[in-house]
C-alpha cells in the first residue's frame, strides 16, 4: 500500500495539481488585497464612503444596534449587506481576471505574429528522394 501511494504521489498531475493549488492560494491572496485594499476604497469614495457591510434586517424585536457585529449578539439578523459586498468583491475579480487573461492572449497574439513565417527546410534524404521522383516523373 506504501508503494502504490508514493506512485501515485510521484506521478506528474499529482504534482502539477499540488502546485497548482498553492499558486492559487497565493494569487488569491494578492487578488483578495487587490479588491479589499486598492480597489474597494476607491469605490466607497465615489459611492460616498457606503459600507454594505452593515446593512441587515434585525429578525427579532430585541435587536436594536446599529452596527452588524452588535446586532448579532443581540439576535438573529437578515445580513444581506455581506452578500452585495461578497457579490460585488466577486464582480470586480470577475473583470480584473478577465482583464489579465485579455492582456495574456493579446500578448500571444502578438508575439505569434511576429513569428518569422519560413518553414524549415525538409531534411537531406527527403529532399533527395523528391529529387529521385521528379527525375523520373520526367522520363
Amino acid at each position: 500500500m506504501l508503494k502504490e501511494f508514493q506512485e501515485f504521489i510521484s506521478r506528474g498531475n499529482v504534482m502539477d495539481l499540488a502546485v497548482g493549488v498553492i499558486i492559487g492560494a497565493a494569487f488569491g491572496r494578492i487578488v483578495d488585497s487587490l479588491v479589499n485594499d486598492i480597489i474597494m476604497p476607491i469605490v466607497g469614495a465615489i459611492l460616498g464612503g457606503l459600507d454594505f457591510n452593515n446593512y441587515f434586517f434585525a429578525l427579532s424585536s430585541a435587536v436594536n444596534a446599529t452596527s452588524l457585529a452588535d446586532a448579532k449578539k443581540q439576535g438573529a439578523v437578515f445580513a444581506y449587506g455581506s452578500f452585495i459586498t461578497v457579490v460585488l468583491n466577486f464582480i470586480i475579480l470577475a473583470f480584473i481576471i478577465f482583464l489579465m487573461v485579455k492582456a495574456v492572449n493579446n500578448l500571444r497574439r502578438r508575439l505569434e505574429a511576429e513569428k518569422p513565417a519560413t518553414s524549415a527546410a525538409p531534411p537531406a534524404d527527403v529532399a533527395l528522394l523528391t529529387e529521385i521522383r521528379d527525375l523520373l516523373a520526367r522520363k
